[in-house]
């Protein structure tokens, strides 16, 4: 089957597209809500695919938490291009990109459980990072590794999520 999408890096144009494919997920509070910011100053995290009439239809970022740890975050799909395989495909994209910068885990928090079975990532019951780790890791004021770290102050976002890992 050929492929009728191309794997790329975001580039600043894609933000506002990407942030009307969250905007659902926010709403329902499947995502954290980003300020477009947020998400211009990330830009270089995420990768996209995009159709060949150009229109962006999935996307996903890679954030490095730590030397060996990285999450998969902020993962759409448009609602009109579900079912093509962009959601594994970018999933990969990032996984590749992790391996380049060094990253040996990856983390995500997801209520897709049984799509990131089939991304080869494993149910995980806790932190995966020592006492010192945690220790410098709680200092961010970032919301996401945050939640990783399950701290109370973003329970409400993560009721329901499953914690997942996958070693590369």
């Amino acid at each position: 089957m050929p492929q009728n999408f191309i794997l790329r890096p975001a580039r600043t144009s894609d933000i506002p597209a990407i942030q009307a494919m969250r905007a659902p997920l926010v709403d329902s509070n499947v995502l954290l809500q980003h300020q477009l910011v947020a998400l211009y100053e990330r830009v270089q995290e995420f990768v996209v695919a995009e159709s060949l009439d150009g229109r962006v239809i999935a996307a996903g970022a890679l954030h490095v938490m730590w030397g060996d740890l990285a999450e998969i975050r902020s993962l759409v799909v448009d609602s009109s291009a579900r079912g093509m395989g962009l959601g594994k495909a970018i999933v990969e994209a990032l996984i590749e990109r992790a391996y380049t910068l060094g990253v040996r885990r990856v983390f995500c928090l997801t209520f897709e459980v049984e799509f990131f079975f089939r991304c080869k990532f494993e149910i995980i019951s806790d932190v995966p990072v020592d006492e010192e780790t945690f220790a410098q890791m709680v200092e961010s004021s970032d919301d996401g590794i945050a939640e990783f770290l399950d701290l109370a102050r973003v329970k409400e976002n993560t009721l329901g999520n499953t914690r997942m890992l996958r070693q590369l």
